[in-house]
């Protein structure tokens, strides 16, 4: 996955590193029930340690998820829509360390545009995509309920879905299941998953592909966020 790397730690703590890898890159990688696709096996790490706030990990997968066929302009999507989900507090060290790898491999930056709204019309393309992923009730749902927090559902229409689901470079499908990794990954956002566990099913990501997913991410976000997550999309797909 990363010819010539070595981790520092075989020298300081060879047991444990032996018994993570053998984990982490054989076990779980060659199970039946976790086969996935390079591509979507590493674009979700990368979505998952975004949401656990793991950057240092971050920057030894990203040069693999390249490696594995992701591409910069995946990876930078990927960081982008993150900003709606875990603010951009939790995301500028990831898009500094994304920034950092790219150069470094001689990716000239900034990236094509992926851009396909104006200031004027994100509103009304990005709610499109909401009412085309949870249904023709998200239209113009910032009119709809208390008027005190009409303008939390105003900038989910128009910044969420408009400034970042609009963008090319990711699919809706993929677009959502990396919102699902972002969501679980987290913790303590168990509406919002479940919420968008259903879009998940709405959009063909199946509940198959959804335990896959929590299952190959088991060695970068632990147990206790994964059986939360195999919970909900138990309680979803019900």
């Amino acid at each position: 996955m990363l010819p010539g790397w070595e981790s520092s730690l075989q020298k300081t703590d060879p047991e444990f590193i032996t018994r993570f890898d053998n984990f982490a890159f054989d076990e779980v990688i060659n199970h039946p029930a976790v086969q996935l696709s390079d591509k979507t096996r590493f674009i979700s790490h990368l979505a998952v340690l975004l949401g656990c706030q793991g950057v240092d990990n971050f920057k030894v997968m990203l040069p693999v998820a390249l490696n594995m066929g992701v591409t910069p302009v995946e990876v930078k999507e990927i960081v982008y829509q993150a900003v709606a989900y875990l603010g951009m507090g939790r995301v500028q060290p990831f898009l500094a360390a994304t920034n950092e790898v790219l150069k470094a491999q001689g990716i000239t930056l900034p990236l094509e545009s992926q851009e396909t709204t104006t200031m004027k019309d994100r509103l009304e393309k990005g709610n499109r995509v909401q009412a085309d992923i949870f249904g023709e009730g998200m239209l113009e749902s910032w009119k709809n309920g208390p008027q005190e927090s009409a303008h939390i559902n105003y900038w989910l229409a128009d910044n969420c879905f408009g400034d970042y689901y609009t963008r090319t470079g990711l699919d809706v499908k993929t677009r959502e299941l990396i919102t699902f990794c972002y969501l679980y990954a987290q913790g303590g956002c168990e509406p919002q998953l479940l919420a968008h566990m259903k879009a998940n099913f709405g959009v063909g990501n199946d509940k198959e592909l959804l335990i896959k997913i929590i299952s190959a991410n088991i060695p970068q976000i632990g147990y206790p966020r994964t059986l939360n997550a195999l919970r909900i999309i138990n309680e979803a797909a019900s």
